[in-house]
């Protein structure tokens, strides 16, 4: 019996039955089970800058950004920052900081912390994943207020300095090494930061007793079961051990919502980033455009969504943008329609390229040794294991015999940050704007050498007229002007593809309304209702409340 079929199985065995209720019941009241991360056991890291693998919800839960951008509504929300303006040069971007704000230790949070931050990233290189120091020059401190001078204009930098998790000057400023930092016992200003409990299966972060939304958080503590993938994860929230999971459900019908209806809920809004097929562009054949627009050609993507995802999204748009950028997004007819189905036109293009095919039905490279690649992913997760299933039986249909690699978390990210791999299945960069989603898949700026660690553009592809666009985009605040340089970043993707889109990303989110409430819903669209949708899950944790507590 596969495990998506015992998952089915155990919700008829268990719908109606009290047997069932185990789960909850050995929860205690006020602490709410989240299922975000798949891991077999859990590592004590709550290191909020280090790249890496930190734990769920270090970034945005434990510490918190300046501005939360919600994707669901468009908007940002302040939060250590209550305001923010840019000068009339466009030159100057100035925050003014809550405050009355502590830290969970009890001393207050002030300006001086959040330039400690920007200087840390300054300081260690390597901490600043977001690029900041690349259009910062300097960071200055005027009372309550806190001003980034940029070295260039650059209006999208809001994005990356709004987002960036402040540090408490008094702690981080005794670290010998930011970068190995674990922080084991942080010291944060989020709704949750206190480590109730950490063992290898289980750990527990309770609240915050110094938290600056007053009564808030209601949830007492967060508690993490370790789960080594989606099977064992969904399993977990079928029988009701798991209150909000962030993780794909199949049926979720007929496996979760059917077994109690009253409050069994899920809401998979295509705002996440878009799911891609990577291929290495510093790998023949993957760097000629016409064999990453023949692998595209050869997907059947309406079969990807059937099989792979439930039929929970949609066939990408060409211009890879998901749902989250309707109001940038072009109408499919205005660009070159790379994702639709065509083995036909996908054999062209190889031919072309000069791979030809051998009589056994396989390709040969021009050294005459047969196209044959992994399709790296990550084993746990179920969803995208079937779609790279999926892609490797597409692709043997034009000749490329392609095989699927699973592999644990931390492996596979590492491989992707690394660009060591040949095709990978992963997720994309996104913001407000479609600004950061091609940066980071076409920009020249982004593309580290093989073996150092890239926050994203894990593909290495750079095109210089993509880049053109990106300049002028940087340089307006004006939104119209904006959208036309967006119109032509969308065409100029599809052009070059330098990433193959599959699929809009749902914002997975499955809960129960048995013990809390207040989750975002069709009918409550406050936010993403997904735990992994970061740093917008803070929206979610600072109004859950446990049921029938005002």
């Amino acid at each position: 019996m596969t495990r998506a079929l015992a998952i089915l199985v155990a919700a008829a065995i268990c719908a109606g039955s009290a047997g069932c209720e185990t789960g909850r019941a050995g929860t205690p009241p006020g602490v709410l089970s989240v299922s975000v991360e798949q891991q077999s056991a859990w590592i004590r890291t709550f290191n909020p800058l280090a790249p890496g693998e930190a734990r769920w919800p270090t970034r945005a839960g434990i510490y918190e950004p300046l501005l939360v951008h919600n994707p669901v509504a468009g908007e940002w929300v302040p939060w250590l920052a209550t305001d923010w303006s840019w000068s009339d040069d466009l030159r100057s971007l100035t925050f003014d900081i809550r405050e009355g704000v502590e830290w969970s230790d009890g001393t207050p949070m002030t300006a001086r912390d959040v330039a400690f931050t920007f200087e840390l990233l300054r300081e260690v290189p390597a901490l600043d994943q977001g690029g900041v120091w690349s259009f910062v020059d300097d960071v200055t401190v005027d009372g309550s207020h806190v001003t980034l001078r940029t070295s260039r204009v650059y209006v999208p930098g809001l994005q990356v300095v709004a987002g960036v998790p402040i540090v408490p000057e008094h702690i981080w400023s005794e670290v010998d090494d930011p970068l190995t930092f674990t922080n084991p016992n942080p010291v944060a200003t989020g709704p949750f930061t206190e480590v109730r409990t950490f063992q290898n299966q289980v750990y527990e972060l309770g609240r915050n007793p110094n938290y600056w939304q007053d009564g808030r958080p209601y949830v007492e503590a967060l508690r993490f079961l370790a789960y080594p993938g989606n099977d064992q994860a969904n399993m977990a929230l079928v029988e009701g051990t798991v209150d909000w999971a962030g993780n794909f459900v199949p049926a979720i019908d007929r496996t979760f919502v059917r077994r109690d209806p009253d409050h069994n809920k899920y809401w998979f809004p295509l705002v996440g980033s878009t799911v891609f097929l990577y291929a290495n562009t510093t790998r023949a054949p993957f760097d000629d455009v016409r064999v990453r627009r023949a692998l595209s050609l050869a997907l059947n993507r309406e079969r990807i969504v059937e099989v792979a995802m439930y039929d929970y999204t949609v066939p990408s748009s060409p211009t890879g943008l998901s749902d989250s950028y309707r109001s940038w997004r072009l109408d499919d007819d205005d660009v070159e329609d790379w994702t639709r189905h065509d083995v036909a036109e996908a054999n062209a293009l190889l031919d072309a390229a000069g791979l030809a095919m051998g009589d056994d039905g396989v390709r040969r490279g021009p050294d005459g040794r047969p196209l044959a690649f992994d399709i790296d992913v990550v084993s746990g997760w179920s969803d995208w294991v079937r779609a790279a299933q999926v892609i490797a039986t597409d692709l043997r249909a034009v000749g490329i015999r392609a095989q699927v690699r699973p592999a644990e978390f931390s492996a596979w990210f590492s491989d992707l940050q690394r660009g060591e791999f040949e095709l990978a299945v992963s997720w994309s960069n996104d913001g407000p704007s479609p600004y950061a989603f091609y940066r980071w898949l076409m920009s020249p700026d982004t593309v580290q050498p093989v073996g150092e660690i890239s926050a994203g553009n894990w593909h290495r592809f750079a095109d210089d007229e993509a880049q053109r666009l990106l300049d002028a985009f940087e340089r307006t605040a004006d939104r119209d002007a904006q959208g036309e340089l967006a119109d032509d970043l969308q065409r100029r993707f599809a052009e070059t593809m330098p990433a193959i889109p599959l699929f809009p990303n749902p914002q997975w989110a499955a809960y129960s309304t048995r013990r809390f409430e207040g989750f975002p819903s069709p009918d409550a669209p406050y936010a993403s209702p997904s735990p992994n949708a970061l740093p917008s899950a803070l929206l979610v944790l600072t109004t859950l409340r446990p049921r029938g507590v005002e």
